[in-house]
């Protein structure tokens, strides 16, 4: 799988320039030209490294840092056109890995990226982990965390997450979930995929303040990454 890179910079050119450099070496990229679209992709949880600029419009880049360390390890690049000392500490006191001054030569760059991949543990460890809008969900160990913070469901309640992340994009009549996810021979209350959708919503939707779980009417539920 190849590594993903999350470039958060809001000069579009010099962030075209960098992507296209980092496509042609064989990463995966995505973009963010603000702040807060910045940590919501981070977030995620799906990438590798990420390359941050300092100057962003919506949050700077050392409060998407700060906001970032609060859940996560990803390893994160600094990019500036500051120079000076203080910058710089400042810079790796809030988290960073490293830290390269703009202008740069793209060689310098992709040398700093291959040293902190090196020193980095795997972003992404589980590649069998379901994930969508922050929200992780672990078949194997059966644990469900929202952005780094483990959540408790009950058997059904994950066995219910489970089916419509694996299902990610696609609308899911109550009917199929109820077959699916309840089984053939399930002779309980029709309204069953509802009640637990809102079990769901609960834990998930009303504390984290997202919105997972999407109810498309007179069919069923989805839920989708955007």
């Amino acid at each position: 799988m190849k590594t993903r890179i999350l470039i958060i910079e809001d000069e579009e050119k010099f962030a075209r320039f960098v992507e296209m450099e980092l496509t042609y070496e064989g990463y995966e990229v995505g973009k963010a030209q603000d702040g807060r679209t910045g940590l919501e992709m981070a977030e995620s949880g799906d990438y590798d490294l990420i390359l941050l600029d300092v100057m962003l419009p919506g949050l700077s880049g050392m409060e998407v840092l700060r906001r970032l360390r609060r859940t996560s390890s990803v390893p994160v690049i600094m990019l500036t056109a500051r120079d000076s000392v203080m910058d710089k500490v400042a810079g790796l006191d809030s988290g960073a890995d490293d830290y390269i001054t703009k202008p740069f030569a793209i060689e310098e760059l992709l040398a700093r990226i291959r040293t902190v991949l090196r020193k980095a543990p795997p972003a992404r460890p589980n590649d069998n982990v379901l994930a969508a809008k922050g929200v992780e969900l672990d078949p194997a160990s059966r644990q469900v965390t929202v952005r780094g913070t483990p959540v408790d469901l009950t058997k059904r309640e994950f066995d219910l997450l489970q089916f419509l992340l694996e299902n990610k994009g696609i609308v899911l009549s109550r009917e199929t979930i109820l077959e699916k996810v309840w089984g053939f021979d399930f002779e309980g209350e029709t309204n069953a995929v509802d009640v637990y959708v809102r079990f769901l919503r609960g834990k998930i939707d009303e504390v984290f303040g997202i919105k997972l779980i999407l109810t498309i009417r007179g069919v069923g539920y989805v839920i989708r990454d955007e």
